[in-house]
C-alpha cells in the first residue's frame, strides 16, 4: 500500500516536469511579424481614432439632439430629441429631392467618366510613344489643375457676355441668338457645364489607372484571341476585362464616392449666377443649411456617411471574399 501510494506522485511530478514540445521557428517568426506590424500600426491608428474616430461617435451623438450655435455660446447641454432630426430631413425640408438629384446626377457623372476613361485607355495602347506622351500630358494638366480653378476657367468660357460658346454658337447659326444666353439659370443648362466639368477632371485617374491595368494582360493572350477571330468588344469583355475587373471595380468605388460628394464645382457655379434652391446636391445643401443647427447638420452627415457605406458595401465584400480565398 505504501509503496504503491508514493508511486503516483512520482509519475505525476515527472508528467508535470516533462519538457514542453518546443516552438517551431515559423510560429516564432509569425508572432515577432505580428508583434512588428501592430508596432507600426499603433501610431496610425491613434491618429485614426483621434482624427475621424472621436469626431464621427461625436457626430452620431449629436444627431440625436437639438444642438444648435445656442447651446455652444451659452455652454449649455442640448436635448435628446431621438430621431425627431432624421424624421424632419425627409418630411419637413427639400431634403429628399435634393438627395435624388444627386444619385442621378452621380450616376451620370460616373458612367461618363468610366466610359471615356476606359476609352482613352485603351486608345493610348494604340498610339505612338510620342502621341501616347502628348495624351498623357493632356490629361495630367486636365487632373493636376485645382477644381475651383477649373471651374472658374470653364465658367468664363461658358460666360454670358464674354463666353466663347456663345461666340462660336452665334458664329456657326448666324445669327444673334446665343447672346447673352446664360447656361447657369436653367438647372438643366446649369448641371451639363458641371458635367464638363466634373467629367473633364475626372477622366485622367480612370485612364491612367486603367492604361497600368492593361499593360498587364498578356500579349500572346490576346494575339490568341485575335487569331480565334474575335472582334474588337468581344475581345476586351472575354479575355481584357477579366484581367482588369478588380482594377476598374476599385475605380468605379471610388468615382462613386467622389461625385456623390462633390461640392466644389458646384458651389462655385452657383456663386456666378445659377440658382441655389434647384442646383444644389449633397455637399452644398450641407453647408448651407441652418447657420448653426449642429443637430440637424449632423443628420444629413450620418445619413451621407451610411449611403456611401451601403453603396460601397459590394466591393468590401468581394474584397473579403477574396482574402479568405
Amino acid at each position: 500500500m505504501s509503496e504503491t501510494a508514493t508511486a503516483v506522485p512520482a509519475s505525476g511530478a515527472r508528467r508535470e516536469n516533462a519538457p514542453r514540445p518546443p516552438v517551431s521557428r515559423e510560429k516564432l517568426r509569425a508572432r515577432r511579424d505580428a508583434r512588428g506590424a501592430w508596432g507600426l500600426l499603433t501610431p496610425a491608428l491613434i491618429i485614426l481614432g483621434i482624427m475621424v474616430g472621436y469626431p464621427s461617435v461625436l457626430m452620431v451623438i449629436q444627431s440625436f439632439t437639438d444642438y444648435t450655435v445656442k447651446n455652444k455660446v451659452q455652454g449649455t447641454l442640448p436635448n435628446f430629441i431621438g430621431f425627431d432630426n432624421y424624421i424632419a430631413l425627409f418630411s419637413e425640408s427639400d431634403f429628399p429631392a435634393v438627395l435624388m438629384r444627386s444619385l442621378g446626377l452621380m450616376v451620370v457623372l460616373t458612367a461618363l467618366i468610366i466610359t471615356f476613361g476606359v476609352l482613352i485607355a485603351i486608345l493610348m495602347t494604340r498610339l505612338s510613344r510620342a502621341w501616347r506622351i502628348v495624351v498623357s500630358v493632356g490629361l495630367l494638366l486636365a487632373w493636376a489643375m485645382p477644381p475651383l480653378t477649373a471651374t472658374v476657367v470653364w465658367g468664363w468660357i461658358f460666360d454670358t457676355q464674354y463666353g466663347v460658346v456663345n461666340w462660336a454658337l452665334n458664329t456657326i447659326t448666324g445669327t444673334e441668338n446665343w447672346t447673352n444666353h446664360s447656361w447657369l439659370l436653367n438647372p438643366w443648362s446649369f448641371y451639363f457645364v458641371l458635367t464638363i466639368i466634373v467629367v473633364w477632371q475626372g477622366i485622367p485617374f480612370v485612364a491612367f489607372t486603367t492604361f497600368a491595368g492593361l499593360g498587364q494582360v498578356p500579349g500572346e493572350v490576346l494575339e490568341a484571341a485575335a487569331l480565334d477571330g474575335s472582334t474588337g468588344w468581344k475581345r476586351f469583355w472575354q479575355v481584357v476585362f477579366p484581367y482588369i475587373r478588380s482594377i476598374l471595380t476599385v475605380v468605379l468605388v471610388l468615382q462613386i464616392i467622389w461625385n456623390l460628394r462633390i461640392f466644389t464645382q458646384v458651389y462655385a457655379l452657383q456663386s456666378r449666377g445659377g440658382l441655389v434652391s434647384e442646383t444644389n446636391v449633397l455637399g452644398t445643401y450641407l453647408f448651407r443649411q441652418g447657420v448653426g443647427e449642429f443637430g440637424s447638420t449632423a443628420a444629413i452627415g450620418v445619413f451621407m456617411v451610411i449611403l456611401l457605406l451601403a453603396l460601397s458595401w459590394g466591393y468590401v465584400r468581394t474584397t473579403l471574399k477574396e482574402e479568405e480565398l
